[in-house]
């Protein structure tokens, strides 16, 4: 049991769907039910919604019961409505990519490396910020063109 426990743990952590804050479930099917998991941060916020949608509890009262504020039951609620159950589970903050990395700025890296094989990362990054006024650190530049090479292979 405490294997399966923790291996539970695990993949939620993994998933990033562990709830940070489990002791704050204060629901008796979390506390009494085993297949009721307060770690569980999706399974947690769709009970929340259900109670509220199903049978009738206050948005306050499911909350305070579930752990959380009301203005975070109305953002799952919202979620829910827009995109389904899907949209409870956590999405990756930050950026998503190297954004100042446009197609025409990766073009002339491109082409900057097959007119010089031997141009490094830090001269490209200097020849960057003299064409396109940006700064672009030489370390992004690297792993860009080692990404659009990979994928060529």
């Amino acid at each position: 049991m405490a294997k399966r426990h923790e291996a539970k743990r695990l993949s939620l952590q993994e998933q990033g769907t562990i709830n940070p804050h489990p002791a704050a479930v204060r629901d008796t099917l979390f506390c009494t039910h085993e297949f009721f998991d307060p770690r569980d941060l999706v399974q947690v916020k769709y009970e929340m919604i259900r109670r509220v949608r199903l049978e009738g509890q206050t948005a306050t009262e499911a909350a305070s019961a579930f752990g959380f504020s009301r203005l975070s039951f109305y953002h799952a609620q919202f979620t829910v409505e827009r995109e389904g159950l899907g949209g409870l589970v956590p999405k990756k903050r930050g950026p998503k990519g190297p954004h100042k990395l446009t197609e025409e700025i990766m073009s002339f890296l491109v082409q900057a490396r097959i007119d010089d094989r031997s141009a490094s990362p830090p001269a490209l990054a200097k020849a960057v910020k003299k064409m396109f006024k940006l700064r672009i650190h030489p370390r992004t530049i690297e792993r860009a063109l080692a990404r659009r090479e990979k994928k060529r292979n």
